[in-house]
């Protein structure tokens, strides 16, 4: 019996700086590309754990700033 392959993910972000994942072998949803980073589900949300500080919406940052 073969190893199970574990499937490859990416990390991707919308116009909003919003973060997710998304299997590399589906086509992302409209609004969303990608970030860069690629591989298992566990290494991808590790990386949007440390790079998404900030959970608003850019929109919300912004507005704060005028």
């Amino acid at each position: 019996m073969s190893e199970p392959v574990e499937r490859e993910y990416q990390v991707v972000v919308n116009d909003e700086e919003q973060y997710s994942i998304w299997p590399c072998d589906e086509e992302r949803p409209a609004g969303w590309r990608a970030e860069g980073t690629v591989g298992a589900r566990q290494q991808c949300l590790d990386h949007i754990d440390a790079v998404w500080t900030d959970m608003r919406p850019l929109s919300a940052r912004t507005r704060g700033e005028a």
